[in-house]
């Protein structure tokens, strides 16, 4: 919590070399503190055991198989010791079943994949393009096509990305018959094929389900009328320019947190499904509420997310991280750990103040402290929350990774900015559909396929829950919308990662 402070609160250009020693001093002691925790925890030797093939085979079921996707460079034995020793990058998919031998298959080159990807990131975070058809098609048949010879008739798949794969639904990619993979398959994500050793071991529940829902970030920059407020946080607005501006080295330079209407209606649907709930939300949804839990049955998050890094703006009625000038960048210095550019933003980020201590951003770093051993579920409810820094071989560096080592069974998160009435809809049929007992990674595919199929439906069970809970202007939405959720920006944009089962852990 003193590292995110510090790093996040920026520094005068007169006291930056103080700044970043305190930084580093900081970062030193924390990995000490880690070293100790990692020789007395039960958890970590759980995880810290021999990782053997026969293991996590006998730990896949008898109808999935798992794809472990990897990077490698492969090594020319006509070349010795020099420059050409090791060739491009390539991309390689083995597959697992829960008996039989290893089968593999050779991909294409790291740069042709890598680059298809990126291009079909760019148009799932559009909503109006219509070329994603064919560019998810590209990626599937540099991708999934060898694959799927290997998988036959197997339907549940479990995916372990590296690489760029990381950020993409796979349920997005489209097959030869032009119809998307989420129709044919249900996927879940894991780390690596280690997960399925660590969620044998279950933990109970000390608390029943926390929403956790439309913060009050504090005053909004962007109105003249509230100028003097933003000051007080360090920000200098221009009422011409219309932007805000920070002191070197501070981190959210040029941003806000905007309202977002759903989560209000969000939060109120869940506390009608979700009998038991505590919900927390405008003054209440803060930092401190949440480093306070303890492993509560479900965590919901619903606010906006964010990863820093050099990237187009995002709209404001996202849920995420959105530009008060679209020229500014989204960071105004370095910052060396990814777990400290992921978080979410809760009561108070506005004012970067929130009770004692605390900044309002939940950091990702901060996230991987809470107490979430024994939590079935954590959904998080935000935009970008699924995505982070890649590194090969480790996976994504970010909230994705925190919510793991933060002991949660199962991590519901999004890879890019997401639609705020879409999010708010689909949230609450995935949880309709968790109490009636379907699988974690079933629920959500059922819904994906409810919102593919809805072009020129009215949604209206969603609608009706909505209106049910008093929800402002949910009787007009009932009457007048026509619930379009067909392109992929809606219903890909999260992933299940982790437990798939049942929130009972039944098949």
């Amino acid at each position: 919590a003193q590292l995110a402070r510090l790093t996040f609160a920026g520094s005068q250009k007169r006291k930056s070399n103080d700044h970043q020693q305190q930084i580093k001093a900081l970062e030193a002691q924390k990995e000490k503190l880690e070293e100790r925790v990692s020789t007395r925890s039960t958890e970590f030797k759980v995880q810290a055991q021999p990782v053997t093939l026969a293991a996590v085979q006998a730990s896949i079921p008898s109808d999935a198989a798992l794809i472990e996707f990897a990077i490698y460079r492969p090594y020319n034995l006509n070349e010795i010791a020099t420059s050409k020793s090791f060739g491009s990058p390539r991309y390689v998919a083995y597959v697992l079943r829960k008996q039989g031998e290893v089968q593999w298959a050779e991909l294409d080159e790291a740069k042709s994949i890598d680059a298809a990807v990126e291009r079909l990131r760019r148009a799932l975070r559009d909503k109006h393009r219509k070329d994603v058809k064919q560019l998810a098609r590209t990626v599937d048949e540099k991708v999934m096509r060898p694959v799927r010879a290997l998988l036959g008739q197997t339907r549940r798949v479990f995916i372990s990305p590296d690489g760029s794969l990381n950020l993409i639904p796979f349920a997005a990619l489209v097959d030869e018959h032009n119809r998307y993979l989420v129709q044919r398959y249900e996927f879940s994500y894991l780390t690596s094929g280690r997960d399925l050793l660590r969620l044998q071991v279950k933990q109970p529940n000390k608390q029943t389900a926390l929403v956790v829902a439309n913060p009050d970030f504090g005053p909004d920059i962007s109105e003249d009328a509230q100028a003097g407020a933003a000051r007080q946080r360090g920000l200098v607005y221009h009422a011409g320019a219309k932007k805000a501006t920070t002191d070197e080295g501070a981190v959210l330079s040029g941003y806000y947190f905007p309202p977002l209407q759903g989560t209000a209606g969000e939060a109120r649907a869940l506390e009608t499904i979700l009998k038991d709930a505590t919900v927390l939300t405008q003054a209440q949804a803060t930092e401190a509420a949440l480093k306070q839990v303890s492993s509560p049955r479900i965590l919901h998050i619903a606010t906006h997310g964010f990863f820093l890094e050099n990237s187009k703006p995002i709209q404001a009625a996202d849920r995420g991280l959105r530009p008060v000038s679209l020229d500014e960048p989204q960071v105004t210095g370095p910052i060396e750990n990814p777990l400290l550019r992921s978080g979410l933003a809760l009561a108070g980020a506005n004012r970067q103040k929130s009770g004692d201590g605390d900044d309002g951003i939940l950091t990702a770093q901060e996230a991987a402290g809470l107490d979430l051993w024994g939590t079935k579920l954590v959904v998080l409810s935000a935009c970008d929350t699924g995505v982070g820094e890649v590194k090969n071989g480790e996976g994504v560096y970010g909230l994705r990774r925190a919510l793991v080592l933060a002991g949660s069974e199962t991590q519901v998160m999004s890879l890019w900015p997401v639609s705020d009435k879409g999010t708010r809809d689909l949230m609450i049929e995935y949880y309709r559909r968790l109490l009636r007992g379907e699988g974690r990674s079933a629920a959500l595919r059922a819904v994906q396929l409810r919102m593919l199929a809805s072009q020129g439906r009215s949604v209206t069970r969603t609608q009706r829950t909505l209106v049910h809970t008093g929800v402002p202007g949910a009787a007009n939405e009932t009457r007048a919308a026509k619930g379009n959720y067909s392109h992929p920006y809606y219903w890909a944009s999260f992933i299940q990662s982790g437990e798939w089962r049942t929130l009972d852990d039944q098949k």
